[in-house]
């Protein structure tokens, strides 16, 4: 076995191989860039190597620096996580020419099911069902044109190197392939400098069911079972669950078997995903094979019992699969979120800033239902611009899927994730939304379902905002309402409801505190702690009023029964530039890379007209025209960087 390895990676996967080579007694070295430094993840390992600035292209790519770095250490294997380097081929060859063992395939396998149309021939060859498409040499547009009429609309592009969702788009008609193929071809080619596609068939509404997969050196190959993850956002998965439910008997069968197959075609060695479609009756679809391991893999451990590290770690060594096909047995059910640092409700756009407080119901005891949590972050860690913005995967493991679910809401529910906003309140919602409860949806569950976790402020927590805010703004952490002759102090404030602005009026005495509400009052019985903060005590519950959390001007985090809401000051001149809608749609949302400028000064462009093109986090973001009109500025070129909130272009308005 290893006496060292490196982990090429960061964040919760990076700690989550850390954990299990410690309990094997193997030291880590860890690799960081300049907005690691401070990371878990550095922490955690035994040693650690700086790599450079924060774009990865200048610190995780680096292949060549992070095979110096392990030789420089004595490491004897690398483990590239997911992501990154894990699925390159280049960097796996390059360890084993190192005399380095790489943790994952050979490059051979990696070249083999990297490339989409490669894998779709061999799968084919293996007898693995597949479905219509085209995965030729030719990539001109006029043969995307001519083979999607054949195929039928509508249908779907991938980048043939692609993954995790990035490069693809449904194209719903002739009129918008090529437009959509530009796209997706810039979104490739900067996510894995490869532009190359596939087109095949788009079924509406299947299901996403995948197979892991495990091969050792010895011809061995065994399955452990299979994941449903339907519930997806932009192709990226947001819910998964182990196994996958109400599957027929000869559908989960022949997933089994083909995704068997499919490992032993390219002569797999290591832990792999091989994923499918399901029509719901009778029909799987091979869509791809991950050489790596997935980000989900805790759901398949927490059924299996099974730590799929350790098998890597034992399988790169030269190890067998320490388990038969038929010693590996499923107990229970487990599900598992993706928390994320994004906004459901403003079209998921990634957060970046700092987590002001971070637990996960961790405190919280639920019967015959077990928590783990797999996380890089902390209280005090930062989410910056240049990763995924992925928090933690909170996983429940019951005896029933209901079980699993409903624990696994109730967690998240006591979830205490503060100094930006997650998609947490998303992830309770869709959980316990009455269809998914009832059975695992379909990959169109979140476009037909307005579950964005949005939440309205009730008058109470506009009280609390109003309460917060005033404790803020005082000096001796009181209410700070000021001092009157013969009457009550009394402090307004001014919120932004979904209809216009709400006051509300605090009014204090030494025996009392009246909040009113726009016509509701509200009597609120204050209790200072020791700590300085206060509780407020309304209609029998109690509420916590302490410092609101910094995450924006204007913004106040207040606690409720749900956790942390947020409540905005009302501004009038910001509210009536908010009414500029047409404005706000030409900025930048976030701090992004400017991928492309498609106008010039002077150009007259149609309402929907493409003008911009941003990355930020691994995504693209299009900037369209609101209206018709003429283009008077064009702020940023090609590869300038451009920070949140500011203007790209000038549109004059026809």
């Amino acid at each position: 076995m290893f006496k060292k390895i490196l982990i090429a990676n960061r964040g919760e996967i990076a700690c989550r191989v850390i954990k299990t080579a410690r309990e094997m007694s193997i030291k880590t070295v860890a690799v960081y860039s300049d907005a690691d430094a401070r990371a878990i993840h550095v922490q955690m390992a035994d040693e650690a190597v700086h790599l450079g600035p924060p774009a990865a292209a200048e610190s995780y790519l680096l292949g060549d620096k992070i095979i110096e770095a392990a030789k420089s250490t004595g490491a004897e294997a690398i483990h590239p996580g997911y992501g990154f380097l894990s699925e390159n081929a280049h960097f796996s060859r390059a360890c084993a020419e190192n005399g380095i063992a790489f943790i994952g395939p050979s490059a051979q396998t990696i070249e083999a099911m990297g490339s989409k149309a490669r894998a779709k021939q061999l799968m084919a060859e293996a007898g693995v069902p597949m479905l219509p498409g085209y995965q030729g040499e030719d990539q001109a547009t006029e043969t995307f044109k001519a083979e999607a009429e054949r195929i039928g609309y509508p249908v779907l592009l991938k980048a043939a190197a692609g993954g995790g969702g990035k490069g693809m788009r449904i194209v719903e008609s002739a009129a918008d392939l090529e437009g959509e193929l530009e796209s997706a071809k810039r979104e490739a080619m900067s996510a894995f400098g490869d532009d190359r596609f596939i087109v095949e068939k788009f079924l509406g509404a299947p299901r996403h069911v995948e197979v892991q997969v495990f091969g050792d050196s010895h011809g061995n190959v065994v399955h452990l079972f299979e994941r449903d993850c339907s519930v997806q956002r932009r192709y990226q998965k947001v819910i998964e669950e182990a196994p996958a439910p109400n599957l027929p008997d000869a559908v989960r069968a022949e997933l089994h078997r083909a995704a068997v197959e499919a490992a032993r075609k390219v002569d797999y060695v290591g832990a792999g995903t091989v994923e499918f479609l399901y029509d719901g009756q009778d029909g799987v679809y091979f869509m791809e094979m991950n050489t790596r391991l997935q980000v989900e893999h805790p759901v398949t451990e927490e059924i299996t019992g099974v730590d799929l590290v350790e098998w890597q770690l034992r399988v790169a060594a030269g190890d067998a699969i320490p388990l038969a096909q038929e010693e590996i047995q499923v107990r229970g059910h487990a599900v598992e979120a993706r928390l994320y640092a994004e906004d459901p409700a403003d079209n998921y756009l990634p957060q970046i800033g700092r987590l002001h407080a971070f637990s996960v119901g961790d405190h919280l005891v639920i019967e015959d239902a077990l928590l783990r949590v797999d996380t890089g972050v902390e209280a005090g860690s930062a989410i910056t611009p240049f990763y995924d913005p992925m928090i933690a995967k909170v996983v429940v493991h019951a005896e029933t899927r209901q079980g699993a679910v409903l624990a696994l809401a109730e967690h998240l529910n006591h979830a205490v994730i503060d100094g930006l906003r997650t998609n947490r309140d998303q992830l309770i919602d869709i959980l316990r939304h009455e269809e998914f409860v009832a059975a695992p949806p379909t990959t169109k569950f979140l476009t037909d379902h307005e579950v964005t976790g949005a939440r309205t402020l009730s008058d109470t927590d506009f009280a609390l905002a109003a309460l917060t805010y005033q404790r803020a703004r005082s000096a001796d952490g009181g209410l700070g309402l000021g001092f009157r002759l013969n009457g009550p102090a009394v402090g307004m404030v001014t919120l932004a409801g979904s209809e216009g602005p709400v006051s509300v009026r605090i009014e204090q005495d030494e025996q009392s505190c009246r909040v009113t509400v726009a016509d509701s009052t509200i009597d609120v019985g204050l209790t200072e702690l020791p700590d300085g903060d206060l509780e407020a005590q309304i209609d029998g519950r109690t509420h916590l009023v302490t410092d609101p959390w910094p995450r924006g001007k204007g913004e106040i985090g207040v606690y409720t029964d749900n956790g942390v809401v947020w409540a905005d000051l009302y501004d009038p001149f910001s509210q009536s530039g908010a009414a500029d809608a047409d404005g706000a749609a030409l900025s930048s949302p976030m701090p992004a890379t400017v991928t492309g400028v498609n106008v010039s000064l002077g150009d007259r462009v149609a309402a929907g007209d493409v003008l911009v093109t941003l990355e930020a986090m691994k995504m693209e973001t299009v900037i369209k025209a609101p209206q018709a009109g003429e283009i008077t500025a064009v702020h940023f070129a090609k590869g300038d960087s451009a920070p949140k909130g500011a203007q790209l272009v000038d549109l004059l308005a026809e």
